[in-house]
């Protein structure tokens, strides 16, 4: 009898997809025993390549409920990419381009990133090597087209996520261009958390009978967050922000401004005032956003200060409050930026600091939120002075660092540096010959070879890295013994 009721919820989860293996268990080593709502919905439906929309907010998994049938579908030995994924910013293409890594991990699916800001060259050679998936955004896409570097004729399935936030910043054309290089016998999956008349407009034009999926609220409404705003007035609102993050003294927490200056201003005073924290804006380099990103998701510091266009590939389940310094100008994006806490079971809150002349813009955002947004009293003197030793006990702490949901995936893979590539004739073929000649090893436990002008790297799956690593120290490689090294990257 148990093993029934064992074998009944096994098929409630991701097996009844009739997955790969290497898929299925990918999914176990990151901890994805059931479907979300939305992925309940689109995978089987991708799996039978229909054309999609749906509309889900943020945190309901949808960047999974359209990787995992994608991984799925996509013709392994074929070289170059198969389906394009196309994301409002840089930041949400490198979040979507890792989840599908992890995700196709084990099956070895290859998927370079395009974005701006990034060695054009370095992407042109990325998508010069076996390519299963390309994502990136609307922009860098586009200029590859144009030059003539990014092939599509094998492109598949087109994935347009966020497709609201592309309206909002103005990248609809530039999809429309995109859509115009790829094969018309496609299937097309559009992902939006709201639906502009211009994205219906879209969806209307290039998919064809989509079925329609709509998640109505479910991320939001049914999270436990707390929403409430504060009466400020311009020429007090960083003290009153100051005042309100010690009287909440959250473990983690996002505070949201709508211009790079703003958010420089409010990372300086918090800064002067011995807040653990950092900043996040498009003004800076891609690395540093990249280790800011990094930095916050292991929970090196607690308040990040950010713009929403930086801020869209956070995907950190343990926030605990989001703060509107100001009210979004668009208030779909209130959505968005609440979307980053109350998740996987956590409870949070929302706040907002709103001047009397936005009452009727934070009415209109309780009617999209379909709740009542509470009006908070502020704080006197007396509750800020109360409330200050704990909060400087809590910065004067050492943060606990946060686990990584991919770190079991990962803990059976080794990457490996091998110091020849391109210019010494080093391709693939060689590497898994050599692999393979080890005794136990075989052509399942070898992941991703990538192979550059100088160097060449290979992941080694199933826990045999080490076992690898010291065979290759002085087994021969085309003929030579090359430098094996495991890779700090």
């Amino acid at each position: 009898m148990a093993e029934q009721m064992e074998k009944q919820a096994e098929q409630q989860g991701f097996a009844q997809y009739g997955l790969e293996d290497s898929i299925y268990r990918a999914l176990q080593l990151l901890g994805l025993q059931q479907p979300t709502p939305v992925q309940q919905q689109v995978i089987p439906q991708v799996l039978q390549k229909r054309d999609v929309i749906a509309q889900a907010q943020t945190g309901s998994g949808k960047t999974a409920a359209y990787a995992i049938p994608l991984c799925q579908l996509v013709d392994w030995e074929e070289n170059k990419p198969q389906v394009m994924i196309l994301t409002p910013t840089r930041e949400l293409a490198m979040q979507v381009q890792q989840e599908i890594l992890d995700i196709g991990k084990l099956k070895r699916i290859k998927v370079p990133a395009l974005y701006g800001k990034h060695s054009f060259r370095q992407q042109e050679k990325d998508l010069k090597q076996k390519s299963h998936m390309v994502v990136g955004t609307p922009g860098r896409v586009l200029d590859h087209l144009e030059r003539g570097t990014l092939f599509t004729g094998y492109i598949g399935y087109l994935v347009i996520d966020e497709a609201d936030e592309m309206f909002h910043m103005g990248f609809l054309e530039q999809v429309e261009q995109i859509l115009s290089y790829l094969p018309e016998n496609r299937v097309t999956l559009l992902f939006s958390a709201t639906m502009p008349k211009a994205v219906e407009q879209l969806a209307q034009q290039y998919l064809r009978e989509p079925l329609r999926i709509t998640i109505a609220g479910e991320p939001i409404s049914s999270r436990r967050i707390s929403h409430g705003w504060y009466c400020c007035d311009d020429t007090d609102r960083i003290d009153l922000l100051l005042d309100l993050l010690k009287v909440h003294n959250p473990d983690s927490c996002i505070i949201f401004a709508n211009m790079r200056a703003e958010v420089e201003d409010i990372y300086d005073a918090l800064w002067d005032d011995g807040f653990s924290c950092a900043r996040l804006h498009g003004g800076m380099e891609q690395w540093e956003r990249t280790e800011v990103m990094r930095d916050f998701k292991k929970g090196l510091f607690r308040y990040l200060v950010a713009t929403d266009v930086a801020a869209r590939g956070i995907d950190v389940e343990t926030i605990s409050l989001v703060v509107n310094y100001e009210l979004p100008p668009e208030r779909e994006t209130y959505i968005h930026r609440i979307g980053r806490t109350g998740r996987a079971g956590h409870r949070g809150a929302a706040i907002s600091l709103v001047e009397t002349y936005e009452l009727q813009e934070l009415k209109q955002i309780e009617k999209l939120l379909q709740q009542p947004i509470e009006q908070l009293p502020l704080p006197d003197r007396e509750q800020v002075a109360a409330a200050e030793p704990a909060f400087r006990e809590k910065m004067e702490a050492e943060p606990e660092a946060k686990g990584n949901k991919n770190a079991a995936l990962h803990a059976q893979i080794l990457k490996l540096q091998i110091a020849d590539g391109k210019k010494a004739k080093i391709r693939p073929v060689d590497i898994v010959g050599t692999i393979c000649a080890i005794p136990g090893l075989q052509a399942g436990d070898i992941g991703v070879i990538q192979i550059m002008d100088w160097v060449s790297t290979v992941e080694i799956l199933n826990g045999k890295g080490e076992q690898v690593l010291q065979a290759l120290q002085t087994k021969p490689i085309k003929a030579k013994v090359r430098k094996v090294t495991k890779a700090k990257y």
